[in-house]
């Protein structure tokens, strides 16, 4: 079968892989119908994350047709359409029992290596890195799903593809992103990028009754996007960040601040961001946390700080006393995807919100190593990539 994979920094091939197969009763084979390119693929193109190995195929965004079961399978059958979360869980640990499956305690397969990094483990996850299990990833022809007898969400056949593959990941990535804001009717919620799960926390936001959203970023076609969908805009290359939002929060800060971008935050030329990617390039730091530093500066004392946008490693200048005295509440973590999904896959279906509003770009698997780049670079007004194989 043909899939995209790994093989350096900056260099996905689409290359000819071995079919997946049955390995455990409880396993299931999906046939890809759509896949995605997501923004924390990026960080595996460019390099930042560990335990990539040469030939590891991509993707944790994906949905498909059921082709083949295990034995043990009872909730799949042949023919079944599904999308499949990207976090990979057991459903009967501890952590699941508790709706935690994002730190599933028994779907990593290098569990004692993250015991190492992490202290603990947290759960496996399709295409995202041996520290992470290891997992072959979506972006490609066919997938074998583990534990497919628990995550993968069945879908109706009267909506599109389109219309519930984001459901595997970005959707609820930004729901649950906003609904650890504990949002209130007269909340500013303040979203640090644009991107995908910055468009989904922006209509979460909304959705959820924020009094006002801010989105921030200096990509154009991302703010028309976040403005449609809502937002009050801040451009950061033109505009300065804190005194926008002091102007629009009267002084006090927004009560609810979101981290949408992760681990290789711009920041235009202030000193701080400048010094992150010196560090950065000589590892002296892996992550640049300009986004923190300053969600903690503008976040309003006793406001609540929400992190869905990944980190990787370890964190330089954070300045944790300003947090500490604030009295800011920190929430952060990969996303428990089962918890959302049925809520969500119900507002699809009645039409509250759309989440095809976000495909800029549709094209072939075997276009996806270009893509990578086009995405990566912000060319030809790219927000988001879905792949047919």
């Amino acid at each position: 079968m043909k899939a995209l994979c790994w093989h350096g920094k900056q260099d996905i091939r689409c290359d000819e892989v071995p079919d997946p197969k049955i390995e455990h009763p409880r396993d299931a084979i999906i046939k890809v119908t759509s896949c995605a390119i997501c923004g924390s693929d990026l960080h595996l193109y460019d390099g930042f994350m560990p335990g990539m190995e040469s030939g590891d195929v991509m993707g944790h965004e994906f949905m498909g047709e059921v082709v083949e079961v295990g034995a043990e399978n009872k909730k799949l059958k042949v023919g079944d359409r599904v999308v499949v979360p990207f976090t990979i869980c057991c459903g009967e640990c501890d952590q699941c029992r508790r709706g935690y499956f994002s730190v599933c305690e028994r779907s990593n397969r290098n569990k004692s290596v993250a015991d190492k990094v992490f202290g603990h483990t947290t759960a496996g996850l399709f295409g995202y890195t041996h520290l992470t299990g290891g997992y072959a990833g979506g972006q490609a022809e066919y997938v074998r799903v583990p534990y497919a007898d628990v995550a993968p969400v069945k879908v109706p056949s009267n909506l599109t593809d389109e219309q519930v593959l984001f459901l595997g990941d970005i959707f609820p990535t930004g729901w649950q992103a906003v609904v650890q804001c504990d949002i209130e009717p007269t909340d500013t919620v303040a979203i640090w990028g644009c991107g995908p799960v910055g468009q989904f926390c922006i209509r979460s936001a909304v959705l959820l009754g924020a009094k006002q959203v801010i989105a921030i970023d200096r990509v154009p076609e991302r703010l028309a996007m976040a403005k449609a969908g809502g937002a009050v805009t801040i451009d950061f290359d033109n505009e300065s960040v804190v005194e926008r939002l002091n102007d629009l929060t009267q002084g006090k800060g927004p009560e609810k601040c979101i981290d949408a971008v992760g681990l290789e935050a711009h920041a235009g030329g202030t000193i701080d961001a400048m010094v992150d990617r010196a560090k950065q390039a000589v590892m002296l730091e892996t992550d640049r946390p300009h986004v923190l530093r300053e969600m903690m500066y503008v976040c309003r004392p006793a406001g609540v700080i929400s992190v869905p946008g990944v980190y990787g490693g370890v964190l330089d200048k954070i300045p944790f006393g300003m947090a500490m005295n604030k009295g800011l509440t920190i929430r952060t973590g990969q996303t428990h995807v089962n918890r959302w999904t049925d809520d969500l896959l119900k507002r699809i279906a009645e039409g509250e919100i759309d989440p095809t509003f976000v495909i800029t770009h549709r094209a072939k698997l075997s276009d996806g190593p270009e893509l990578y780049k086009t995405f990566r670079d912000k060319q030809d007004g790219c927000i988001k990539v879905v792949l047919q194989p």
